[in-house]
């Protein structure tokens, strides 16, 4: 049996909002399994030069990401939605092991299957190192 995760498409304005601030509030949990069960089992993903399929896949890479990228603080943006699509810009804030702190800037582009569940997302971002004093997402 498919899990349910609302809100699902067709969107609305509001429930295409309601379903981006569910996105950003499980990413700021760093936690790569809580975040892999917003995505269908065999989820594409584009991130940046890396493709990934499946949550198995997802999850991994998540756990490396938040292994590297530490005080990850993430903000979304809702930019477009039609029928079973979203389009979103964020930033995130983080920092190296050396302590160097970075802003990433990007943009996705999600597709949902009926039950609410992504089964597509491609990003593109970019990385801009920042001084502490820069940061905006504390």
């Amino acid at each position: 049996m498919t899990a349910v995760r609302p809100p699902l498409p067709p969107f609305t304005e509001e429930s295409a909002r309601a379903k981006v601030q569910a996105a950003e509030d499980a990413w700021n949990s760093r936690d790569p399994e809580r975040v892999s069960l917003a995505y269908t089992e065999d989820s594409a993903w584009r991130n940046r030069d890396r493709f990934l399929t499946g949550r198995a896949e997802i999850r991994e890479f998540l756990t490396d990401k938040w292994e590297r990228e530490l005080g990850y603080r993430l903000r979304k943006e809702l930019w477009a939605y039609t029928g079973n699509r979203i389009s979103v810009r964020f930033e995130y804030e983080w920092h190296d092991a050396a302590g160097q702190w970075y802003r990433s800037h990007g943009n996705e582009q999600w597709e949902f299957t009926d039950d609410g569940l992504m089964s597509r997302r491609e990003a593109s971002i970019n990385d801009v190192p920042i001084t502490p004093e820069d940061r905006r997402l504390g």
